[in-house]
Formats: structure tokens, sequence, C-alpha cells
């Protein structure tokens, strides 16, 4: 059973998204082990300088790389990324599988990604042009994950 890790920088603050990521890792749990790593985001300055911005993209991407499994297929969700259907996603799931014991996906914070997060990634997935919440982009993947998941089980879930 694949090992699917995801990491973001941040916490939850409000129940309802925790409680649907809860709800998706239940349901993915059929097909394979997951994981959520929270982890502390930066504080902001109010008015931060670029130096202050990369500084903290800097500490945030160093943190996520730390906590990942070593022996994973990385993954960055950001907005340059390729964008895939739900069948293209379940492929990539599946070569992923293939490839190594687990895959871990990297959620920014609400500065994104630092360059290095991205350079250490085999993959850069974008689910849409449009930035979104960290918070809400936790549900978003792990709706999609068990979307893709139940395609490669032959499930009816995703029509």
């Amino acid at each position: 059973m694949q090992k699917i890790t995801v990491l973001s920088v941040g916490n939850d603050k409000e129940s309802y998204f925790t409680e649907a990521v809860n709800e998706y890792k239940k349901r993915l749990s059929r097909y394979a082990r997951t994981e959520l790593i929270l982890l502390r985001d930066e504080p902001i300055p109010d008015a931060p300088s670029e130096r202050e911005k990369e500084e903290i993209l800097r500490r945030e991407g160093r943190r996520l790389l730390d906590a990942a499994p070593a022996d994973a297929v990385k993954i960055a969700l950001c907005v340059e990324g390729k964008q895939l259907s739900s069948e293209e996603l379940s492929a990539l799931l599946e070569d992923c599988a293939a490839a190594a014991p687990g895959v871990a996906f990297f959620i920014g914070g609400s500065l994104g990604l630092s360059e290095e997060v991205k350079r250490a990634c085999r993959y850069r997935l974008s689910f849409s042009r449009l930035t979104f919440p960290h918070r809400l982009m936790r549900v978003i993947l792990f709706e999609a994950l068990y979307r893709a998941k139940s395609i490669a089980a032959g499930a009816k879930y995703h029509k």
C-alpha cells in the first residue's frame, strides 16, 4: 500500500477544514497510508521587503524538506506547476508507487514555496491558476488524491 505524505505550512484554525481533510483521509485509507504534517508558519511583517520574504520562504522550505520522507517522490504544489486531470493524477500516483515506497506533496504558506523546495521535487503540480489558502488546498488535495486512487481501483466515486 502506497504511503502518501502531505506536508503543509500553517495550521487549521477552523475546524471545518480539519473535518473535511479527516473525512477524505478516512476514505483514502482504503487505498493508501496517509500522513499530514503541519509545520508552523513564519510570522510575516505587515510590509515585508523582498529580502524578508526570501528569508521566510527559506526557513519554511527548510522545515518542509527536513520533515519529508527521504525515500518519497516529492511533488510541489505551485501555481506554475502542470495541471492534470483526475485520470492523469491517478496515473502519476501509480508511476510514483512503482518508483518509490511513498510520495510527498508540499503545500507552502501564504508566500508559497521556496525555490529550494521546488528544485528538490520531481514534479510541480498546479490545481489551478488561482491561488488558494493553504488550509483549503489541503482539502482539495486530499479529495483529489481520494478521487485518483478511486480511479486506479476502478471505483465509481470519480464519475
